[in-house]
Formats: C-alpha cells, structure tokens, sequence
C-alpha cells in the first residue's frame, strides 16, 4: 500500500495533475468574471496548459498570475474579437431558423463563418502564449497553421466538440464543466498545439518572435 500511494505511483501522479486542473480552472473563471478578461485568463491558461502538455513542472496559480499580468494588452481585444465570433454566429443560425425566405442564404454564411472562426481562433491563444506576435498575424497563423495541419486539427475540434457535449450532457455532468470544464479543453487544445509547434520550430526561421507583418508568420516561411 506505500508503494500505491507513494510520490512516484500512478496514482499520486494522476492526483497532482487533477489538482493542478481544478486549480487551473478555478483562476480562470476567478479571473474571467469580468468578461472583458475573457481573453487575458485564456491567454494565461494557455500559458500553463502548454507547461503541463510538455511535461514541464512549475506553479499553477504563480504561472498562470504572471501570465495574466504581461499579457492583458492582447488579451482584453482577443475578448472582444471571441464573443463577436460567437455571438455572429448564433445570430446567423437564428436567423436561419426565423427566416421564411433566402434561408439557404443564411445557412451556408452561418457554416462558412463558423468555419473560419473556428480554425482562426483554434491555435490563436495558445500562440498568443508562447510568441510574441500581433492579434491579427496570429490569428492568420492559427488558420494557415489549421488548413496545414488540417486532419489534425479537425480531430482537434471534434474531440474539443466531443467533450463540451459529454459535460453539458445533463445536470450532473454539468458538475464537470464547472470543476474542470475551461481548463481541461483547454490543454486538450494546447496538447495538440505544442506537438505542432515544436514540428513547425523545426523548420529553421519558421518562427521569428518579432513583431512585424512580414517577419511573424509561424509555420509560412517556406
């Protein structure tokens, strides 16, 4: 029994990383309340979730804090840019629903948009995190990054896609969502992210961390 619960067992291992996810999922909806820093407290989950998809150790709450502080200048806009994505899109697939004429019209502008927004902000954060680079390049970056890899990452969305419905599936796996709903899709994304990027930083100058127009395009300097 020492050795089940001892620091190099399995189990103990599996404890301290779910510690570590309801950590990480707690700031975040600690430090999204303000919906303005929506973007900001991903950005900083970002940070952390790629620590733990590459096997780094460190300290959640002081990661994540660090974060948060050095990156609000990108993230209070990404805020805006991701409910604006989200709310054009429910409002094109209401209108699908209320329209009596042209609704094909808005159905395939519903499906085009949620296309492009989905690969535009799949990859945006965790790039966020770990480049320096503009919104706008690396929102680019994550598309072009999504159609490069693109089996990859449509994996990526059905299993990110897989698992918001398991959790908001009924009341009591809504419990999941709430403990470690945020955190847990996010390192799932991040977990795909990092094997990308590491293949990508392979690729010498494929990375440049300048922020310029031309210079910063991860994953096109081919």
């Amino acid at each position: 029994m020492a050795g089940f619960f001892s620091t190099d067992s399995k189990l103990y291992r599996f404890m301290c990383r779910l510690t570590d996810v309801l950590k990480l999922n707690l700031l975040w909806i600690i430090f999204s309340l303000p919906v303005v820093t929506l973007g900001i407290s991903t950005i900083a989950a970002s940070a952390v979730s790629l620590k733990i998809a590459d096997g780094q150790e460190g300290y959640i709450a002081r990661d994540f804090i660090k974060a948060f502080k050095e990156n609000w200048k990108q993230g209070i806009p990404m805020s805006f840019i991701t409910l604006i994505c989200i709310w054009t899109v429910y409002l094109d697939f209401q209108l699908f629903n209320k329209a009596e004429e042209h609704e094909v019209m808005f159905l395939i502008i519903g499906i085009v948009a949620a296309y492009l927004f989905t690969f535009s902000l799949l990859y945006v954060y965790p790039l966020l995190a770990r480049y320096e680079n503009t919104i706008f390049n690396s929102l680019k970056n994550s598309f072009h990054i999504s159609m490069r890899y693109f089996l990859r990452s449509l994996l990526l969305v059905i299993i990110v896609a897989f698992e918001i419905a398991v959790m908001i599936w009924n009341r009591k796996t809504m419990i999941l969502l709430v403990l470690v709903g945020p955190a847990f899709v996010n390192i799932t994304i991040c977990s795909f992210a990092i094997m990308i990027f590491r293949d990508i930083e392979k690729t010498p100058g494929s990375v440049i961390e300048k922020n310029t127009d031309e210079q910063n395009e991860i994953g096109n300097a081919e």
